[in-house]
């Protein structure tokens, strides 16, 4: 009985085994610069992406490139954090410009997520990628049942700001182009937005992909802001937060320019175009691309933590 279990066992060890040469064989017969050509066309597609769902580039980055890509997973996680921060700075400009981004209503948030982000980026490095990844996956699904719950939350009402908020001036004016609409926001729950944000840096930092998916519905559900302005303010905020994690992974080395810079440059140009559409787009799709961009990425996620989708 002994003897044909140890059969059976080195049976399957060998199909493994001849199953990952041929994998690695497969990559070894294909060009080198095939695959900085790769990343950049796909990044390109994020950035257009990610801008739109105020989610920054690093959400789809790190689940996508380390699964199709022959990468490991700390050099995707440090390029994803360079991702999210390349989307967030090429849209942060348009985005304030257009009024869709609230530089009053980023900066308290910010200041509490970057300080937070550069003790979840030590974290996040020295835990097992697996661990890492179930955690991300169970998160990101749990935020996408709490989105689809609240089906009224384009335009929330919010009739008396704390005042945290009356204090902080967390008040303003934008016009909605896709409809016409000008609308007048303000805040509440102030405080448990602030901590919320706190938590959101470590996780930032942990998990290397900028944490907008979590920006959002904090931003939407929690305060009260109207989605598109959420959106837009989150990729304001992922450039303060995410410069701060970036700095850990440089220093730890765990960024390389073959992985980072194609990656960069595609998300920057696909995230200017990505800024444009979010002007002209409905809020209704907005919420849509939020939640299905995110069901995506927690999937992937959750499976390949659980190595049912390795």
């Amino acid at each position: 009985m002994l003897r044909d279990a140890l059969v059976v066992l080195c049976g399957v060890l060998a199909a493994a085994a001849s199953a990952h040469a041929a994998a690695l064989s497969v990559v070894a017969a294909v060009p080198w610069w095939t695959w900085p050509l790769a990343l950049f066309a796909c990044c390109f597609v994020l950035g257009v992406v990610a801008v739109p769902a105020g989610i920054g580039g690093g959400t789809l980055f790190v689940p996508i490139v380390g699964s199709f890509f022959p990468f490991h997973l700390d050099f995707v996680r440090g390029a994803g954090l360079l991702v999210a921060l390349a989307s967030a700075l090429a849209a942060g400009p348009t985005l304030l410009r257009n009024g869709l981004g609230s530089l009053r209503l980023t900066l308290p948030l910010a200041v509490l997520a970057s300080a937070s982000a550069i003790g979840g980026a030590l974290l996040g490095l020295a835990m097992p990628s697996s661990v890492v990844q179930i955690l991300l996956g169970g998160l990101v699904l749990a935020i996408v049942a709490v989105m689809l719950l609240s089906p009224g939350s384009e335009y929330p009402v919010v009739a008396f700001p704390d005042a945290i908020s009356r204090s902080l001036a967390l008040h303003g004016v934008f016009v909605d182009r896709a409809s016409g609409r000008t609308v007048q926001w303000q805040v509440h729950h102030t405080a448990g937005g602030l901590v919320a944000f706190t938590l959101i840096g470590v996780m930032a930092g942990m998990f290397g992909i900028g944490a907008g998916w979590a920006n959002v519905p904090v931003l939407n559900l929690v305060m009260g802001t109207p989605l598109k302005l959420a959106a837009g303010t989150s990729g304001v905020v992922l450039s303060l937060v995410d410069s701060s994690a970036a700095w850990v992974y440089l220093h730890r080395g765990a960024v390389l320019p073959m992985i980072a810079v194609p990656s960069v440059l595609g998300t920057m140009l696909g995230a200017r175009i990505g800024a444009r559409l979010l002007d002209r787009m409905d809020a209704r799709m907005v919420r849509r691309l939020v939640i299905g961009v995110l069901l995506f990425a927690g999937a992937r996620a959750l499976l390949k933590g659980t190595g049912v989708w390795p």
